[in-house]
């Protein structure tokens, strides 16, 4: 079997990941959407690098430029994205470094994959928020206002007479809630996560509030561990969108009966109906199919909401019932190497480049295990030699006394 192309975390690691592992773990074949968003964070992070002195003067032109090219190919459809390189980040900064060398690997300086995929998710739910709005908006214009009079409906059953009007405003205030829920989103959802690194943030020296300006966030989070932990404003987007389905099914509702022989109060063009095996039917398939899309937008939020396993009345009465075992901590902290990123950042300030210093640590690291190894069984060995001599010592003793 052919070797694969080493991983840009793998320093540590001595064999490849199996072909089924690969291929369970990997997110690009749908994580790059997030493309052109990556590649935004990407820039403004090595703005604030450069700025900073982590990378030189010269770098963030090449990684611009690599990027740029990057984005062309990508939009020509000349990219090739590969499982083995996981994700939409990694198969970025892998041509990346393909293309322009050494400057690619100190751009994952102060960066984690954590708090990168957060950012791109955010900017991306930005602008499907813009989007979105845009086209309510444009659907509220569509909408035909004729002065009529038509029959009002309760239980499919004619009930008062209503002006179309009246009726068609019903739909437009749905809609304007709808872009104000999504507006509101927007707001809450516009706060950077960079910076926030994989958990604990960076003892380098960066520049949060650049990076977040440069990308148009109000500013950063203040949590780094909230920054990269949670996705309410994924939640809080699904919500929006299923009672935008909600409004929508509704009105699609209403136009697949009106153009029903049944009814006949609208008549759908050419253009936007379908024919059947019956030649005489035309038929309003958009709106009905907006009907049946409806439940998999709401199934989707369902399946979120599920996942974020949301229960709060129990986890507010754990909360109140635990208490944090200090000793215990205390112990636990010696252990793990966690000072592992901490030399990595040393690296970096020593001029060395973030890949490359990551790939360091991480056979030292290795090394460091290994060593750990030895010298625990080593101990354990000694103990169990000197716990004989000891039992050994003591039935000598006991033979003297009874002499």
């Amino acid at each position: 079997m052919s070797s694969k192309e080493a991983k840009l975390w793998g320093g540590r690691f001595e064999e490849s990941v199996t072909d089924a592992v690969e291929s369970f773990t990997e997110s690009v074949s749908f994580d790059k959407a997030l493309y052109k968003h990556d590649i935004m964070g990407s820039r403004a992070h090595a703005s604030m690098l450069s700025h900073h002195g982590l990378i030189s003067d010269d770098d963030p032109d090449t990684i611009r430029k690599g990027l740029d090219e990057i984005e062309k190919q990508i939009e020509r459809g000349e990219f090739t994205w590969r499982a083995d390189r996981e994700d939409v980040h990694t198969n970025i900064e892998a041509a990346l470094t393909d293309l322009v060398g050494e400057p690619a690997k100190k751009l994952h300086t102060a960066r984690s994959r954590n708090d990168q995929v957060c950012a791109d998710l955010r900017l991306w739910s930005r602008d499907a928020i813009f989007r979105f709005s845009f086209l309510l908006f444009q659907l509220v214009l569509a909408l035909k206002n004729e002065d009529l009079i038509v029959p009002g409906y309760t239980h499919l059953q004619r009930a008062q007479p209503v002006l179309l009007p009246h009726l068609l405003l019903a739909c437009v205030e749905q809609l304007e809630r709808d872009i104000g829920r999504l507006l509101d989103c927007r707001a809450r959802l516009n706060f950077s996560p960079l910076g926030a690194c994989a958990l604990a943030g960076t003892g380098l020296p960066i520049d949060r509030f650049m990076a977040s300006s440069e990308l148009g966030f109000t500013t950063p989070l203040r949590n780094s561990i909230d920054a990269v932990s949670d996705r309410d404003f994924v939640l809080e987007l699904l919500s929006a969108n299923a009672i935008i389905a909600n409004h929508l099914s509704r009105l699609g509702e209403e136009w697949v009966l009106w153009a029903s022989e049944e009814f006949g109060f609208i008549t759908p063009s050419d253009s936007v109906s379908t024919g059947s095996s019956m030649p005489q039917k035309k038929n309003p398939d958009p709106m009905k199919l907006v009907r049946g899309e409806s439940a998999r937008v709401v199934g989707d939020l369902v399946s979120v909401l599920v996942l974020c396993k949301a229960m709060l009345e129990v986890s507010a009465e754990f909360a109140d019932n635990i208490t944090f075992n200090k000793e215990r901590i205390m112990n636990a902290l010696p252990a793990g190497q966690l000072d592992a990123t901490t030399i990595a950042d040393y690296l970096v300030k020593e001029g060395i480049p973030f890949r490359t210093s990551h790939d360091i640590v991480g056979r030292c690291s290795e090394f460091v295990s290994d060593q750990l190894d030895y010298w625990v069984a080593k101990l354990a060995l000694s103990r169990e030699r000197l716990g004989t001599k000891k039992d050994f010592i003591v039935r000598r003793l006991e033979e003297e006394a009874k002499v």
